[in-house]
């Protein structure tokens, strides 16, 4: 029995001790782990928030007929450069038959009160120079025939407008000629000839002939997040990147931010506009798409790192870095921070340039 136990004891420590022997000799065997560092860097940060949106005139004039009718002749097509009062189209007038009958009945009633005036415009006439009737009463049946003609030619240029548009002595005002009211660039022309317009009124908003604008005078219009709003405000700077222009970027400055936000897509969005200062002669047109970086926060020329290489301390919350002492020794250094753009940040106090941050992913050696 007490052979046994020895024997036990005996193998035991052996094989204790080539555990630890193999355990030793793996351990040797082992690459020692080092870690990399890095220096701090002097950069320009930029604290901004994006925004999607496109660019729009700042003043989009959008030009309707007087007059309903079926389009003639069009004169201009977008991209064309025009001046107020420069023609833009002809509308062919399609008469309404009640009026046009309404406007010919009134003809002839004027045409008969007409010949009654100059009937007596005659008589009186006649009886003015037999000394009959006093010179007052000459004068008064001269007024009543002239306002009879009068009546007559008013009734004849409202029947011609009824029925074409216009009438003699018009010239420009007809209403048949649609003219630009401002001056600028044709944005669109969404009519062609043959098409049927229908003037503005209380139950139809009328039919679009052209849209017009200044395309020097440029906005950004989009829309930012409710968790983004709080940071922005107006008259912070834009810069402006459009799609389908590379390598631009264009200057702006945020004029307005909506005190309303619109649910879309499950998210709070809130629209804000910027005014571009187009310093250089690229034309941008009216409805790309562009972003627009909103910044919030800029710090030119400072000591910056990494933010992977920030640590915070579990208890105080205080942010420090491991700093290179040995070969492969570090001590920590509290450090105090500025902005960041979210990869890199300003360092304040606690470091400089010749310093080296441990990076906290591990590497072997070769």
């Amino acid at each position: 029995m007490k052979k046994s136990v020895t024997i036990f004891i005996l193998v035991f420590i052996l094989i204790t001790f080539g555990g630890a022997m193999y355990y030793l000799y793996s351990k040797n065997k082992e690459d020692p782990v080092v870690y990399d560092t890095e220096k701090p860097s002097v950069q320009t940060i930029i604290n901004k928030t994006v925004a999607t949106g496109s660019i729009l005139p700042l003043e989009e004039v959008i030009i309707k007929p007087n007059i309903s009718g079926i389009i003639e002749e069009i004169y201009v097509e977008g991209g064309d450069l025009v001046k107020a009062n420069d023609l833009i189209a002809k509308i062919k007038v399609v008469p309404n038959l009640a009026a046009l009958n309404q406007a010919q009945n009134a003809i002839e009633t004027a045409q008969i009160a007409l010949s009654d005036e100059k009937r007596r415009h005659e008589r009186q006439k006649g009886l003015f120079e037999k000394g009959v009737i006093s010179k007052e009463e000459m004068e008064r049946a001269e007024v009543s025939y002239k306002q009879a003609q009068q009546t007559y030619t008013a009734a004849r240029q409202n029947y011609d407008i009824v029925k074409t548009g216009s009438t003699k002595g018009l010239g420009s005002s007809a209403n048949t000629l649609v003219r630009s009211t401002v001056s600028g660039m044709v944005l669109e022309m969404p009519v062609e000839v043959g098409n049927q317009v229908i003037l503005s009124n209380n139950f139809n908003e009328g039919t679009t002939i052209a849209a017009l604008a200044d395309v020097n005078s440029m906005i950004f219009e989009g829309k930012v997040d409710e968790s983004e709003v709080g940071k922005i405000k107006e008259g912070y700077p834009l810069e402006i990147t459009v799609g389908a222009i590379e390598n631009a970027t264009f200057d702006a400055v945020l004029d307005y931010i909506a005190p309303k936000g619109k649910l879309e897509n499950g998210a709070i969005q809130f629209e804000i506009k910027g005014t571009l200062h187009k310093a250089d002669t690229t034309f941008i047109r009216a409805g790309l798409s562009a972003n627009a970086s909103i910044i919030l926060a800029r710090a030119d020329s400072v000591l910056s790192i990494k933010e992977a290489l920030v640590q915070f301390d579990a208890e105080t919350k205080k942010s420090y870095v491991e700093v290179k002492t040995g070969e492969k020794d570090f001590e920590r250094r509290d450090v105090t921070l500025g902005i960041s753009d979210g990869l890199n940040v300003e360092v304040k106090e606690g470091l400089n340039e010749e310093d080296e941050i441990k990076v906290w992913n591990k590497i072997k050696s070769l």
